[in-house]
């Protein structure tokens, strides 16, 4: 047992090693018995929260319904208010994991779980780093996430990097200096695998490239990079594989609902079902129902992200649906001056190949600030031409419409919230 499970189970009494079997044993169920087993978790945790829970009480109304769609959806804006006015009553005077997401999509929240509850998350995180070859409270991690300024904050988070034999490369400086640096940390030290950021770890990756360097020949014990919380392209996985020498493997999930999503060695992502049912709405939104959190209502919770499901078996042989088209998040929409809309990620794409064709190219972003106006800030090596600068408003008309207003900011580097996640794309102006 490593030293997190054991303070784990000393602290709060689970044993995430035994949870880890018990998911296990679901994984191994024919996948009749095992959505005979999850249609009545989820009747359970429902029928829980609206006997205990008073604001699931009075957010399904006065009858419970007999059928699952006509429970109501639980929105994000439904949860932010006082938290002690969420929790179900039994669980009120009890010790509880408490934690807020990040705020990224503009809308933060502050939720609970029981103890019981996080560690089913604890041990799908570690069943999912196992099929990669990682043994997840062991393995000597290089993660390359934000870190808190405060003092307190930042010395409760170094002390959780220590029990959980994590390496924090630190993503709110991405100079070259600072990159020679990790390099170096990387000759020294036989760091397991890479976990973090997508943006950061592929800036990582290109001054490798950059620098003549394959980081597995420096650092032959890593394994394999897990990229977490933004969007992983092809071109991202191809970077990494070149400046690594190792394969990127997907990450899906948020702070208030958990793991959701691990991709396997065939590259699907699967849904964790063990622990959460997950649904489409009518539009195709994802709808979360945590089949254990008795503390806190998330019943059919909307958690802002669209994607496709797919029944297909897998070849890696686990059983669960997989994601066949995470979309992204629904506020990430581009709002055109004609009333169009369009995923912000589609325009990302559509400006990174005419931008990285001029070989310069470090990182951006991109603004929408008006109706007709996208703002790019882009770090590269050398200014941007007035040719690539015309390509891109011709790429942008030919694929969005006509009229639009093209800024291109030069920046020495792309500023990141203090969570050190970003978004390659933010819209800046009011929907309607």
């Amino acid at each position: 047992m490593s030293l997190f499970e054991t303070i784990y189970l000393w602290r709060y009494g689970q044993d995430i090693d035994k949870i880890t079997q018990e998911l296990e044993a679901l994984r191994r169920l024919p996948r009749e018995e095992f959505l005979r087993w999850q249609e009545k978790k989820k009747w359970e945790i429902a029928h829980y929260l609206y006997e205990n829970n008073d604001f699931y009480r009075r957010h399904v109304g006065k009858k419970f319904p007999e059928h699952w769609k006509e429970l109501p959806i639980v929105e994000k804006h439904h949860l932010q208010q006082d938290l002690h006015s969420l929790l179900s009553r039994p669980l009120r005077n009890e010790k509880l994991y408490i934690n807020n997401t990040s705020g990224s999509s503009g809308h933060p929240l502050t939720f609970a779980k029981d103890y019981y509850t996080q560690a089913r998350v604890w041990a799908a995180k570690a069943l999912f780093a196992r099929m990669h070859g990682i043994d997840y409270f062991n393995s000597l991690e290089a993660k390359f996430y934000g870190m808190p300024r405060a003092w307190l904050p930042y010395a409760i988070q170094k002390v959780k990097d220590r029990i959980l034999r994590r390496e924090r490369f630190v993503v709110f400086d991405l100079s070259d200096e600072v990159m020679d640096r990790w390099i170096e940390r990387f000759r020294k030290k036989p760091f397991d695998y890479i976990y973090g950021y997508t943006s950061s770890i592929v800036l990582f990756a290109r001054h490798c490239i950059a620098r003549g360097i394959v980081l597995k020949e420096i650092c032959p014990t890593l394994k394999v990079v897990i990229v977490t919380s933004e969007t992983c392209s092809n071109q991202d996985r191809e970077l990494i594989k070149k400046g690594f020498g190792l394969e990127a493997r997907n990450e899906y999930g948020t702070a208030d609902a958990g793991l959701i999503g691990y991709e396997c060695s065939e590259g699907r992502i699967h849904l964790v079902e063990e622990n959460l049912f997950i649904e489409r709405d009518v539009e195709g939104n994802l709808l979360i129902t945590d089949l254990f959190n008795k503390a806190f209502p998330l019943v059919r919770y909307k958690i802002g992200d669209m994607a496709d499901f797919c029944e297909s078996s897998c070849p890696c042989g686990l059983h669960m649906q997989t994601i066949e088209g995470l979309k992204g998040r629904t506020n990430d929409v581009a709002i055109l001056k004609s009333g169009k809309r369009i995923p912000g990620l589609t325009f990302y794409y559509i400006s990174r190949a005419l931008l990285e064709s001029s070989g310069i190219l470090k990182e951006f972003i991109i603004r929408q600030t008006a109706l007709d106006t996208f703002e790019f800030d882009v770090v590269s090596d050398k200014p941007l031409g007035t040719k690539e600068i015309e390509e891109l408003k011709k790429t942008a008309e030919e694929y969005l419409e006509s009229g639009l207003k093209i800024v291109v900011n030069q920046v020495d580097r792309i500023k990141r919230p203090t969570s050190g996640k970003i978004k390659h794309f933010y819209s800046e102006i009011a929907d309607g």
